[in-house]
């Protein structure tokens, strides 16, 4: 999930805390890694759990005490081209796909950086001068927090030992009212995209005018379940099914399930667990949804369907990351939690979109070309870090992050 920048936002009176809590379990998400867990990388996509430490706090550093604290000195003048991510604008860096050579700084080097920062951040985080860049740091490092499970437990999968980052927990179907088949809607001129004061990337917006035909979205997510029945009828091995692109990455690649499927299990952050029928099915591509949504006789629905009928559920609802343990789809009610949701809808900017000015604005109108929209949140989701205005995206074969689909139809 690249980063992305701010709308518009107000300080929140509990800045500070927030902050802390948020550097608190991203150092919780690695207590129980070894320094080579910490350090491997398993493909260019990913990066190791200890880049993502140091990342999340080379921006705190980078963009808040370099530039706004007087006569602050860098930790380290050298790891500014090690951590940097994607800013063209800060200089030469690190390429990715060579993020896994970095044995050194050890992950407790990090970790005392990381101490140091905190430290240092004291000084600004009581200043409304800065709430808005340090609203923009937390929500910065709550992305990397997912993309730290999702990469690590990518990691730990290419071990034919199956290691488990935690224990297993009980995967229950979450309780509350029973959603219904289907959620209508009749149509009509929609306003979309994010408004007001709140915090909000600014990929978000600005609010516009979009037409809807009558259409419907599913209650739920599709599950392991009717994926298997999808298997069993071939799904895989029917060409009419899919998009052509598709099709030849199906083809190409040799892909016959979802990504960590093995059997009747499959792989969590647990090691291997038996996998439930009724529990959703995650780590799929969109090429992978929309030949399901085919098969389904439905479609994908778009993304500025989802997020019509996404206002009116509660987006801190559902199966999402309170603290330090193993994510894992378990069947929420209402439309967040469990696994980003695929939409057929391109990521392209929304009418009258200007990306920021300065480094924290180079992320979000250079990745709009290629990409495809997914809303909602997943079971790796920082609670309270989405909304229904939310914009992921991803690539269409990819599918380490946890994503699923919700089915729409036409009415």
């Amino acid at each position: 999930m690249p980063e992305a920048q701010r709308q518009r936002t107000t300080a929140a009176p509990d800045l500070a805390s927030r902050y802390a809590a948020t550097r608190r379990l991203s150092e919780a998400l690695v207590e129980s890694l070894s320094e080579a867990d910490a350090t491997i990388q398993s493909m260019p996509d990913a990066s190791p759990a200890k880049w993502h430490l140091a990342h999340t706090t080379w921006f705190f550093e980078t963009f808040l005490l370099r530039d706004r604290l007087p006569d602050y000195r860098l930790f380290d003048g050298r790891w500014p081209f090690l951590f940097n991510s994607y800013y063209e604008s800060e200089g030469d860096r690190l390429m990715r796909p060579r993020r896994g050579m970095l044995t050194r700084p050890t992950l407790r080097e990090i970790l005392d950086w990381r101490v140091h920062v905190d430290e240092a951040m004291r000084a600004l985080l009581d200043d409304p001068a800065h709430a808005s860049l340090i609203e923009l740091g937390i929500a910065h490092e709550q992305q990397h927090q997912e993309l730290l499970l999702t990469d690590i437990k990518h990691a730990l999968f290419q071990n034919p030992l199956g290691p488990a980052m935690w224990d297993a927990r009980e995967a229950g179907a979450q309780t509350g009212d029973a959603a219904p088949d289907w959620y209508e809607h009749p149509g009509g001129i929609a306003l979309i995209g994010h408004g007001g004061e709140s915090f909000a990337f600014d990929n978000e917006g600005p609010p516009h005018r979009v037409l809807l035909e009558p259409f419907a979205l599913a209650g739920r997510l599709v599950t392991n379940g009717e994926w298997q029945a999808f298997i069993d009828d071939a799904g895989y091995r029917t060409a009419s099914l899919w998009l052509s692109d598709g099709w030849d990455w199906v083809r190409r690649e040799q892909i016959v399930a979802p990504l960590y499927w093995r059997d009747g299990e499959h792989f969590t952050h647990a090691g291997f667990q038996p996998r439930r029928s009724e529990a959703p099915v995650c780590h799929i591509s969109y090429y992978e949804a929309d030949a399901f949504a085919s098969w389904a006789g439905a479609r994908l629905p778009t993304e500025f369907e989802w997020e019509a009928i996404g206002l009116s559920h509660d987006p801190t609802g559902g199966n999402q990351i309170d603290e330090a343990s193993p994510p894992l789809p378990t069947g929420s009610t209402g439309l967040f939690g469990d696994c980003w949701q695929f939409t057929r809808s391109a990521y392209l900017p929304y009418p009258r979109f200007a990306p920021a000015e300065g480094a924290v604005g180079e992320y979000n109108g250079k990745f709009m070309s290629g990409q495809w929209v997914l809303k909602g949140a997943s079971c790796a989701t920082v609670r309270g870090h989405s909304r229904a205005s939310y914009r992921n995206f991803f690539y269409p074969q990819q599918r380490w992050q946890f994503t699923g689909l919700r089915l729409a139809k036409d009415l």
